[in-house]
């Protein structure tokens, strides 16, 4: 296997196959607020962070990884914030508006085509994110990280999940491995990352389940189950993450 990753900068081409590679998110991850509102603005207003892994035999997408700039050290900042992906997504275009210097870059997305899981692909784009980000000089890169097995222990403890080890002293999370493995440190948990509401209507269309008692729903892909309130006609679902840290 030979591949090509540059940025979209480099070859801007490349936008359509991007937003064409097929994947494997489940539908509702797709339907949250903040994701609407800033992921599709990334190419256009970020192109250096956004980078393109194309296999050199067949020239298609094969991977894909998104980043954006924002300044952590600052006023009401500071600290990794509990809300995970959607604050920095905020605060990357917050920043970029008003002509605030970045001092940290945090990974949005690494996401391979179906299909291609399982040939190494998304530490290879870990490992390319954090070349770039040296490249651009910025000396700081976080991840809110969705641990990628979770979705099978729904239930369990995001707090104890994120620090679950194995007896080699790795991460249990097999994409939390990945970032370990690559240097990344776990630091804490982003218990309200991504927010996700809609009508007992959309979440059937969603995902195929009824939604029709209260209480709480597992979802196939979800991390933690859905909130189902009848009486209201919505549902919601909170998805954790968990921050890790690079130095690169």
């Amino acid at each position: 296997m030979s591949l090509t990753v540059t940025t979209l900068a480099e070859r801007p081409g490349l936008l359509e196959p991007l937003w064409a590679m097929p994947d494997t998110w489940p539908a509702f991850m797709e339907e949250d607020p903040v994701g609407w509102a800033c992921f599709g603005r990334i190419p256009a207003e970020f192109p250096e962070y956004v980078l393109i892994a194309t296999d050199d035999g067949s020239g298609e997408v094969v991977a894909r990884s998104f980043s954006v700039p924002f300044r952590l050290a600052g006023e009401d900042r500071g600290e990794l914030p509990d809300r995970g992906w959607d604050q920095v997504l905020l605060w990357a275009f917050s920043d970029l508006r008003h002509g605030v210097r970045p001092d940290t870059v945090s990974a949005i997305d690494i996401t391979v085509r179906s299909g291609r899981q399982g040939e190494g692909l998304s530490g290879l784009m870990l490992a390319a994110l954090r070349e770039n980000v040296r490249r651009l000089g910025i000396g700081g890169l976080v991840a809110p990280v969705r641990p990628n097995a979770k979705h099978r222990e729904p239930r369990a403890d995001i707090h104890e999940y994120a620090f679950r080890t194995r007896p080699d002293g790795l991460p249990h999370d097999p994409w939390l491995r990945v970032h370990a493995r690559a240097g990344g440190v776990v630091e804490r948990v982003a218990p309200v990352s991504m927010t996700i509401a809609g009508s007992l209507a959309q979440w059937r269309s969603w995902t195929g389940l009824p939604f029709a008692e209260a209480g709480t729903v597992e979802v196939p892909g979800a991390l933690v189950p859905v909130r189902c309130e009848p009486e209201a006609d919505h549902a919601v679902y909170v998805e954790p993450n968990v921050w890790v840290r690079h130095t690169v």
